[in-house]
């Protein structure tokens, strides 16, 4: 996979059920490939997602070196020892998680949500963002 040429696949398209996995094999192959761009692999959000599961970045990334099968298996072994409700909550919550009031890191996301869409206050979540980011659509949201 080329992230210097294309993007990769949205925090928001599941594998085997669970956000980000899919996001985080691509960024896990462009590395490997020497094509990463401006990603990173084992950033923050993946490391999310390797502590919900109990993963280290570097046991996927050599999963990830043996083939699909190696990866889908690691990954299958870590979320069969979820319930499903964890990975429902996971799940929303990931795609709810926006930075926190104040923060530096709210300052980054306001930053870059003014370069790529300043007219999308409605944009509060890291995942909507990233899809404005990499052009793709995002729903508008009405204030509560």
């Amino acid at each position: 996979m080329d992230l210097t040429k294309s993007y990769p696949r949205s925090v928001r398209e599941k594998h085997l059920g669970l956000v980000q996995v899919a996001r985080t094999i691509d960024k896990g192959n462009a590395s490997l490939e020497g094509k990463l761009g401006e990603y990173k692999y084992d950033c923050p959000m993946d490391v999310h997602l390797f502590e919900f599961l109990g993963l280290k970045g570097n046991d996927v990334l050599e999963a990830i070196k043996k083939g699909s099968t190696a990866t889908d298996q690691i990954f299958q072994n870590a979320i069969s020892k979820k319930s499903a409700a964890d990975i429902e909550k996971f799940n929303r919550e990931w795609l709810e998680y926006g930075p926190a009031a104040g923060s530096d890191g709210e300052k980054y996301f306001l930053e870059l949500r003014g370069q790529v869409a300043p007219d999308r206050t409605d944009v509060t979540a890291w995942a909507d963002l990233l899809d404005l980011d990499e052009k793709r659509p995002v729903a508008r949201r009405v204030p509560a």
